[in-house]
């Protein structure tokens, strides 16, 4: 699914004027996640999941076209935990 699609979707579901304001709610919604999600906070969609920002230690890695080793430094990155809901309807 693309961001258009899920515009089109907002759009229908929702029952909005347009397509444009479905997608300035979409927009809305992800800067807002990305706000979050940068000042440390976690996310939580009851029933979808949630998102949180966790400590990577750095580590070896190694290059895989030549095979020689490099670090790969310490970092944040996003974990996303589904939900029941999301589990039990993917099954």
């Amino acid at each position: 699914m693309t961001k258009a699609d899920l515009v089109e979707k907002i759009h229908s579901k929702a029952g909005l004027a347009s397509k444009a304001q479905a997608e300035r709610v979409l927009d809305v919604t992800v800067a807002s996640l990305v706000e979050a999600l940068a000042s440390g906070e976690s996310v939580t969609f009851t029933g979808f999941g949630s998102f949180k920002v966790v400590q990577r230690a750095a580590r070896k890695g190694r290059n895989p076209r030549t095979g020689e080793e490099i670090k790969i430094p310490a970092g944040k990155v996003v974990k996303f935990t589904p939900g029941k809901l999301l589990k039990d309807s993917v099954k």
